[in-house]
């Protein structure tokens, strides 16, 4: 009988050896620069976003490959830059407007390498069946997908072409939007925490509308700036949606199985929303280094040394080529990606820039 409960030890610690990484992609929308406490942010508290960079390594000079929303999840989902498929400008609702739908997507590979994979958010890569996320990848959909979408559900949000969608029928949804999203990964990651999967985290925050909770609006109240305040609400709930997906890894023990990222997709557009790429120039929309240097954090326990800091120029464009590398994947023939694969570097075998 010890005989064969040590070789049931031993099998169970060589499969879970074997077992592929999850991939955690969380990716914010028009976060500025300087909007994350790992970054310098002073007036909100970002604990789990800084736990993130803590417990992994913080890119001081992490890029995006466009300054505005479709484009530059274009090229990250694809790990192509996204003029390659001219898909350069943010999309609208019509007919072809959306990802091309000869190019491959990273939930398409991981998909066809046995992954679960989801999507949680916003979509902004289409709006027709064929663009659908399920359409292109994603096993499992919750979300919108055009390009903004308000907060809390009223009678003119039931009414909208775009409303929320589980997989593709539209659902009324009550919660704050971004704890909406938060539950939904949480659940995501309870579901399938027996086998590998992809999560794409995609929030809508802290995009405008600008719309908090009251009491999350309340915790800011020595802000003087009532715009700031509201937006430090949105920042905040994101922060503690993540907190609870970071939690539910523990739970099912999955933090040494999941390579985390967290980027926002282009810089801050600080008149609309108060938040600060300082101390770079410009802002959403421009090529200047706040539209497009972003907050980068990737952490994968045990994996990557914790609180490392790296500040050679990433892309990204390298989300896709780590992560495929990190599961073992290889790119199908002639798959032409742009972005390099960071682990050589974050594991200390070069020290040569990645780009």
């Amino acid at each position: 009988m010890r005989v064969a409960a040590i070789l049931c030890l031993l099998v169970a610690a060589a499969v879970a050896d074997d077992r592929k990484p999850n991939v955690l992609l969380i990716f914010a929308d028009d976060q500025g620069y300087a909007e994350a406490g790992c970054y310098g942010l002073k007036d909100i508290p970002t604990p789990h976003i800084d736990s993130l960079a803590s417990g992994g390594v913080r890119f001081t000079d992490g890029y995006v490959t466009a300054p505005v929303c479709s484009p530059s999840r274009a090229g990250m989902l694809t790990g192509r830059y996204q003029q390659r498929f001219g898909h350069e400008h943010n999309t609208g609702g019509t007919e072809g407007a959306g990802l091309p739908l000869n190019e491959t997507t990273m939930a398409d590979r991981f998909k066809a390498a046995g992954y679960v994979t989801g999507l949680v958010g916003k979509w902004h890569l289409g709006m027709t069946e064929k663009m659908h996320p399920m359409s292109r990848g994603f096993d499992e959909f919750f979300g919108f997908l055009h390009g903004g979408h308000p907060y809390f559900e009223t009678a003119r949000t039931r009414r909208m072409r775009d409303p929320i969608r589980r997989g593709r029928e539209p659902v009324s949804e009550r919660a704050y939007l971004t704890d909406a999203f938060g539950r939904e990964a949480v659940d995501f990651v309870r579901r399938h925490h027996e086998k590998p999967w992809f999560l794409f985290l995609s929030f809508n925050a802290v995009h405008t509308p600008l719309q908090a909770r009251p009491e999350d609006v309340a915790r800011f109240e020595g802000i003087e700036n009532p715009k700031r305040r509201t937006y430090a609400g949105m920042l905040h709930a994101m922060d503690r949606s993540i907190g609870l997906v970071l939690e539910e890894l523990k739970r099912h023990g999955l933090a040494d199985d999941t390579l985390i990222f967290y980027i926002s997709d282009n810089g801050g557009p600080t008149r609309q929303t108060t938040s600060s790429n300082a101390p770079l120039r410009g802002n959403k929309g421009q090529v200047y280094e706040g539209g497009i240097r972003i907050p980068f954090v990737m952490r994968w326990d045990g994996h990557i040394p914790a609180g490392s800091i790296v500040r050679h120029p990433v892309s990204s464009l390298d989300v896709l080529a780590t992560s495929l590398a990190a599961a073992g994947i290889a790119p199908e023939p002639g798959a032409a990606l742009d972005g390099v694969d960071l682990l050589p570097l974050l594991k200390g075998e070069t020290d040569a820039a990645p780009h």
